[in-house]
């Protein structure tokens, strides 16, 4: 009896996964999670933990493969299962809410329909009992109008409120284990804590175990009570949360804590000088679409917003999805139709501007892309990327534009990479072709539209100060636009708060961060992770 209750819930056992090739990726990782008990799996991206946590449930693609180990849930090894066992315990007894749930959400089928299908699988229910379950769970997670959410498709719902309805479909079930993977990456801080939050509750409520897979080591410490670091497919470091995180013994933890975002204290304030671009009174109107929360109408996403921003500034512009940020950088880009007020560059009005002034505006302002996956042409190699925009300006050799591309290459850390295509590079890799092709021209001013809020913390930092050492070294302006305090303060000289298209506060790094006035910033000050443990 008691070798029973002291049994893990689950307990992977000297786990070893190669590739097809033979190439490891997994070296004899062994950890464990324990009822009623929340951990977590850390590292890297590439550092195998995605994998830990999927061959848990046998949904690693066929080119990989366990070769070794167990992986033991409720003593019962997952590897030795049958088909038919496996399909069993997936869903039912362990749980996997996906880090991209626009991926992992069927576009082609109705929220209702994708969660009635797992539950209706597992357990012997109408329809009309399935769907009265669902609903509940939907309003468990905090959906607004859960019937008409039931009957909506995915692509109707922002990010924080898919990753609900992920975890809605997951919890309906009450398996035993969950498995959270990267549940809040790319998510703004207000979203990211009620997102964790809604987990945290539901779990307590089922008694359900959490497997957290996560490079952000703020909600490690705020959720967790055991941690597991793993570097490149070794586990390197583990133990209780505080332990590991207030006194780590391996260097690579050590890096991983230093990565957490922190203020520079050194940058010296831009001098004082008339705006190179401004805002004045801007206003940007969408028309609505409609759906089943509300008829079409017109919505107003930036109202009445002033700013300028000086030659060589960095302005950061903070707030949650949904607060007009991101709108506000493209308008000022020309990249988006007013609706009201008018954009400055060099104290001449861009709505009256000549054919020349327009152009020259154009070509002296340039844009960082949030997603540079998307953004970057997947037929191009990275030298004909970078070096496109200097078809616009004066002309060049083609040996002259060789020399210019591979400058800059090297100065964004990717010499000798040109002729590799964006598949081939990572996530920080292709993020600094984009940084690299909005700086090759050495334009005045740069949108910088959520770089970094997609990365892991180690490569999120490393772009960081690769951006900070770019600003230095072309003198740009910037317009740097996230949802997280503590990134900006690695870079900005000012920052601006707004909610719901309007700037709520302004101020230096210092007034904001150590002395928010706005209800909004504070609360966005308290959602920013942080190395303190969780009670």
């Amino acid at each position: 009896m008691n070798a029973e209750t002291s049994r893990p819930l689950l307990d992977v056992r000297d786990l070893r996964v190669t590739t097809s090739n033979g190439h490891p990726i997994l070296h004899d990782v062994s950890f464990d999670v324990e009822a009623g008990s929340i951990v977590a799996l850390v590292g890297e991206s590439g550092s195998g933990k995605t994998v830990a946590a999927r061959a848990a449930m046998r949904l690693l693609p066929k080119a990989i493969t366990p070769v070794s180990g167990k992986i033991l849930f409720e003593g019962n090894d997952v590897l030795k299962m049958t088909g038919g066992e496996i399909r069993k315990v997936r869903g039912a007894e362990i749980g996997m809410v996906f880090q991209e749930p626009m991926v992992s959400l069927n576009p082609a089928m109705t929220i209702g329909a994708q969660l009635v299908e797992g539950l209706r699988l597992h357990e012997k229910l109408s329809a009309e009992a399935a769907r009265a379950r669902a609903s509940e769970m939907l309003e468990r997670v905090k959906i607004p109008n859960p019937e008409a959410c039931l009957a909506a498709f995915p692509h109707q719902f922002s990010g924080g409120m898919r990753q609900r309805i992920m975890l809605a479909s997951v919890m309906l079930l009450r398996p035993k284990l969950l498995i959270a993977d990267e549940p809040t990456t790319a998510l703004d801080t207000l979203t990211q804590r009620e997102v964790m939050e809604v987990m945290v509750d539901l779990t307590r409520t089922f008694g359900t175990s959490v497997l957290l897979i996560t490079h952000n080591l703020g909600l490690v410490a705020q959720y967790a009570k055991k941690v597991f670091v793993l570097e490149r497919g070794r586990l390197i470091e583990s133990g209780p949360v505080e332990e590991v995180l207030h006194r780590p013994k391996e260097q690579y933890t050590r890096t991983l804590i230093d990565a957490l975002p922190k203020r520079d204290y050194g940058r010296a304030p831009p001098a004082e000088a008339a705006p190179l671009i401004e805002a004045r009174g801007v206003e940007v109107t969408f028309s609505g679409a409609g759906n089943m929360f509300s008829t079409a109408e017109k919505k107003l996403a930036v109202r009445g917003v002033s700013l300028g921003v000086r030659p060589g500034e960095v302005v950061a512009v903070v707030g949650g999805s949904g607060s007009g940020k991101t709108t506000l950088g493209r308008a000022m880009l020309g990249l988006l139709p007013l609706s009201g007020g008018d954009i400055l560059f060099r104290g001449r009005p861009m709505a009256s501007a000549d054919r020349a002034a327009a152009r020259d505006y154009r070509l002296q302002c340039q844009l960082v892309f949030q997603d540079p996956y998307s953004s970057l042409d997947p037929r191009q190699k990275i030298a004909e990327i970078v070096g496109e925009p200097l078809v616009h300006g004066p002309k060049l050799s083609g040996p002259e534009k060789a020399e210019r591309v591979s400058d800059i290459l090297n100065e964004v850390g990717l010499a000798g990479l040109g002729d590799r295509y964006p598949h081939a590079l990572s996530g920080g890799q292709r993020q600094r072709v984009a940084i690299a092709r909005a700086v090759i021209r050495n334009p005045a001013f740069v949108v910088a539209d959520e770089p970094v809020s997609a990365l892991d913390m180690t490569i999120q930092k490393q772009v960081l100060d690769l951006f900070r050492k770019l600003q230095e070294n072309h003198g740009f302006a910037c317009l740097f636009i996230s949802h997280d305090l503590g990134a900006v303060s690695r870079v900005a000289d000012r920052i601006v708060v707004m909610q719901q298209g309007l700037i709520v506060e302004e101020g230096s790094v210092g007034q904001i961060l150590d002395h928010p006035q706005h209800p909004y910033t504070q609360a966005l000050l308290k959602a920013t992770p942080t190395l303190g443990v969780a009670a």
